[in-house]
C-alpha cells in the first residue's frame, strides 16, 4: 500500500519564493516512491529540531573501496525502530561522468531508469568534484544498482581520502576561448589514477579540475587541489569584423564603460587612427575608420574579460597551454584559499606533453601522501612545510609568478640602499 505524505509544514515554506524549490521536486518523487516519503519526513523533522539524524557507516560494492557514501538514520522510535523505515538507508553512489559532460537524451534515460528501479529516483547533475550523485538507496540494491550503471560504461567515482572524481569544462568542444583538449587531459590523468580513487590510500581528499582558459568555469583555482587553467604567452589576437561590428552595436560609452576603464592592469587604450605601426607586442584592431583599440600584451594579466565582452573580436593568442596551480580548497584548518602558481606554462598539444602533466600529476600525489597530516589538505600542507620545500621535492624552478600577492606599486625607492647596506655590514661586525 502507497504511504501518505505527512504534512511537512516548515518544508512547505520553502516552496513560497519566488524561485524553483528542491522540496518540489521531493514531492514529486514522492508520489510514486515510498523512500522519498520517509525523507521527507525525517527532512521536516530535522528543520522542526534543527539536529541532523544521519551517521556514515561501511557500504560498498565489489573490488571498490570508495564510491559509495553511506547514510543510515539515527532517528529511532522508542522501541530502537526507525520512525522513518523506508528511509532508514540512504546511500548515495557517486559515479564518474564523461569529460566535459556530454550525455544523449537517451543515455540520460537509461541512467534515471536505473535509478529509479534500484533507489529513489533522485539524481543530482553533478556534485562539486563533478560526480553523478546517484541518491538513495538501501543497502541491498547499491551492488545491483552499480551493476547495471557499470554496464552502461559508467564507473564509481572518489570518496574518502581518496583522489576524488575530475570534471572538466565543456571547452574545445564548443567554445572558442579553449586553450587546450580539456576533456583529454583529464581522461588521460584520471585514467592513469585509478588506483588511487577506486582505494583510497591518502591522508585527505584531492581534486583535480580541468578549466580551458582563465575564465575557469569548473572553479578549479578555488575547488580543486590540482587545477590545470588553460593560458596564452602571445599577443591577443582580433578579428576586426567583428570588432567593427560589435563597435556599431554597443557604441564608444560601451566601450569605455565596459572595456577599457574596467581593464585592471590598464593595458587597453583607443587611439585615433593616423596610420602609424602598432608598437611591438600590441594587439591593434580597427573599431571604425576613426578609431582603433590597442593592447598592450606584455601589460595583460588575462583576466578574459574585453574578451568576454567582445566575444569574436578579440580571442585569446595562438601559443597556448596551460598554467598549473596546487592548493586550492574550501574551508577547513587554514580557511579558503585559492590555488597557487607551481607551473606557470607548459604545452598541452602531444602526448609527450601529456605525459609530463601526469608524470607531475603522480609527483603532486605521492609527495601529498607521503608528507600531509591526517585530514590535511595539499594547501595546508604547503603552508605548513613552505611553498620553496614544495617546488624543490618536486624539482620545480622557482618563479615570479609564483608571488602571493604581487607588488601594487611597480616603483622602488633605491636612494638609501648603500646605507642600509652599511649599517646590516656593521651590525655583522658588531656581532
Amino acid at each position: 500500500m502507497k504511504k501518505t505524505l505527512q504534512e511537512t509544514p516548515l518544508l512547505d515554506e520553502l516552496e513560497q519564493g519566488p524561485w524553483p524549490s528542491f522540496v518540489t521536486g521531493l514531492k514529486r518523487l514522492a508520489q510514486e516512491n515510498d523512500m522519498m516519503v520517509d525523507l521527507l519526513g525525517q527532512l521536516e523533522t530535522s528543520y522542526r529540531t534543527r539536529t541532523g539524524y544521519w551517521k556514515g557507516g561501511t557500504v560498498g560494492v565489489y573490488g571498490y573501496g570508495a564510491g559509495v557514501i553511506p547514510r543510515f538514520t539515527e532517528l529511532k522510535d522508542e522501541q530502537g525502530k526507525p520512525m522513518f523505515p523506508e528511509a532508514a538507508e540512504f546511500h548515495t553512489l557517486r559515479v564518474q561522468p564523461p569529460a566535459g559532460m556530454h550525455y544523449t537524451t537517451d543515455l540520460l534515460r537509461r541512467l534515471c531508469d536505473v535509478w529509479v528501479k534500484h533507489g529513489s529516483g533522485l539524481i543530482a547533475f553533478h556534485g562539486q568534484s563533478g560526480d553523478i550523485m546517484f541518491q538513495g538507496a538501501k543497502t541491498a540494491n547499491v551492488q545491483a544498482a552499480f551493476d547495471e550503471l557499470n554496464e552502461l560504461g559508467f564507473d564509481l567515482g572518489g570518496a574518502g581520502a581518496d583522489v576524488r572524481t575530475s570534471m572538466s569544462c565543456v571547452g574545445a568542444a564548443r567554445c572558442e576561448m579553449s586553450c587546450y583538449d580539456e576533456q583529454r587531459a583529464l581522461r588521460t590523468v584520471i585514467n592513469s589514477n585509478l588506483d588511487d580513487m577506486h582505494r583510497p590510500s591518502l591522508p585527505y581528499k584531492f581534486k583535480f579540475k580541468f578549466s580551458g582558459c582563465p575564465n575557469d568555469c569548473v572553479n578549479s583555482i578555488q575547488r580543486s587541489d590540482m587545477a590545470v587553467i588553460g593560458t596564452w604567452r602571445d599577443a591577443v589576437r582580433t578579428d576586426e569584423a567583428l570588432a567593427r561590428e560589435w563597435f556599431a552595436a554597443h557604441g564608444m560609452e560601451e566601450l569605455i564603460d565596459n572595456v577599457i576603464t574596467r581593464c585592471p592592469s590598464k593595458a587597453i587604450r583607443l587611439k585615433k587612427a593616423n596610420g602609424s605601426e602598432p608598437a611591438p607586442q600590441v594587439s591593434r584592431v580597427m573599431l571604425d575608420d576613426d578609431h582603433l583599440l590597442e593592447i598592450d600584451n606584455p601589460d595583460c594579466v588575462r583576466c578574459m574579460h574585453c574578451l568576454n565582452v567582445m566575444p569574436g573580436a578579440l580571442l585569446p593568442g595562438a601559443d597556448r597551454g596551460v598554467t598549473i596551480l596546487v592548493g586550492g580548497k574550501g574551508v577547513l584548518k587554514i580557511g579558503v584559499s585559492m590555488g597557487t602558481v607551481v607551473v606557470p606554462f607548459m604545452k598541452l598539444e602531444t602526448e609527450e606533453d601529456l605525459t609530463k602533466l601526469n608524470e607531475l600529476a603522480r609527483k603532486v600525489l605521492e609527495f601529498f601522501a607521503e608528507n600531509a597530516l591526517d585530514h590535511e589538505r595539499i594547501g595546508e600542507m604547503i603552508e605548513r612545510i613552505g611553498l620553496a620545500n614544495f617546488l624543490e621535492a618536486l624539482d620545480l624552478p622557482v618563479d615570479p609568478s609564483m608571488v602571493l600577492h604581487p607588488r601594487t606599486n611597480p616603483y622602488v625607492r633605491t636612494d638609501d640602499w648603500d646605507e642600509q647596506v652599511a649599517k646590516a655590514k656593521a651590525r655583522q661586525d658588531g656581532a
